[in-house]
């Protein structure tokens, strides 16, 4: 199978390097020249995972066109907040018959979008030609090619099918959904939870507190992607519980990073100031408006929000949920 992997951050770089291991024929779209440079010099990318050789399988371009020509997928792994002028981009170069399978992990503040919602507006894709990508998987252990399990949703379950045995092999197992909708509100909202984590560990909380903390995320999560049409077993899952987990207690976070520094007392400027993207902060801001919108309660993403505004301090806002009104314990 042809593929174009549209973004080489540290994600993109991961899985271009994992897909060419599995033998696909694939094309990576870097933003940057001196990764082009980098990559096509010395199969390096100089920016992100700069200690891994990049394997000669892999073309860079920077040219859209030159990347998505003949694609049959098109893996989109742009930051969600500069995707839409990406898809401008890519929408005069699209093969008929592609497949756009988005790993890009969080809500467009301006509309309150998901990825679906911005392919089908800037794209105009029929339902059955987008799949979202998700799951516990750090770049870094798939650019090693330790075991990792992820998620592929979406509506064609022929298409599924068949980026499903394109893409696995014994060092990464992809499972099919078809809650499109659940898997990425699940992947965009575990960051907003996993910044509150972080901050846990920053203020040396405890691991009593982690535990709750990533119990009641995952509840307000569920609450949330329930409403706007999620099922909720899939909050349950590998896009759900599983990437929870993973981004809330993993080193290799960045946005348990962004929230363990917050909590240590460094400004959020200084933090934010690398190449990396920490999708949780933006999406904090998106995931607690749309629960403002549909009257849904996610006490902790208010004050992740009210945080990264600079309304509240980290060790304040330790007081303000434990002091809440007490209540009986509900699943959704």
């Amino acid at each position: 199978m042809r593929v174009a992997v549209v973004g080489a951050g540290s994600w993109g770089t991961a899985l271009a390097m994992h897909l060419a291991r599995v033998g696909c024929e694939v094309s990576l779209w870097a933003h940057e020249k001196e990764v082009v440079e980098g990559i096509r010099g010395a199969r390096r990318n100089p920016l992100f995972l700069s200690d891994f050789t990049i394997p000669e399988q892999v073309e860079v371009t920077g040219e859209l066109a030159a990347a998505v020509a003949g694609a049959r997928a098109i893996v989109f792994v742009v930051p969600v907040q500069f995707a839409r002028e990406v898809l401008r981009g890519l929408r005069p170069h699209l093969p008929a018959d592609a497949v756009l399978v988005s790993a890009s992990k969080g809500i467009e503040v301006a509309s309150l979008s998901c990825m679906d919602e911005l392919v089908r507006a800037e794209l105009g894709l029929p339902e059955g030609a987008f799949a979202a990508l998700s799951g516990p998987s750090f770049a870094r252990e798939v650019a090693v090619g330790l075991p990792t399990a992820a998620v592929l949703a979406g509506t064609d379950a022929t298409a599924l099918r068949e980026l499903q045995e394109a893409f696995s092999d014994k060092s990464f197992r992809f499972y099919t959904a078809s809650d499109v909708v659940g898997v990425e509100l699940a992947g965009a909202l575990k960051n907003v939870i996993a910044i509150a984590a972080g901050m846990a560990t920053g203020l040396e909380l405890g691991l009593n507190a982690l535990a709750a903390l990533l119990t009641r995320g995952l509840h307000e999560i569920a609450r949330l992607g329930v409403t706007l049409g999620g099922r909720e077993e899939t909050f349950r899952g590998l896009a759900g519980m599983g990437d929870l987990v993973l981004t809330c207690t993993g080193a290799l976070s960045r946005n348990r990073s962004v929230g363990e520094r917050l909590g240590r007392g460094e400004p959020l400027e200084r933090i934010l100031a690398g190449r990396e993207v920490a999708e949780g902060v933006p999406t904090a801001r998106a995931a607690a408006e749309l629960a403002r919108r549909h009257g849904v309660e996610m006490p902790i993403t208010f004050v992740v929000e009210s945080i990264l505004a600079g309304k509240i301090s980290p060790r304040a806002a330790v007081p303000a949920l434990m002091t809440r009104t007490l209540k009986e314990e509900a699943l959704l």
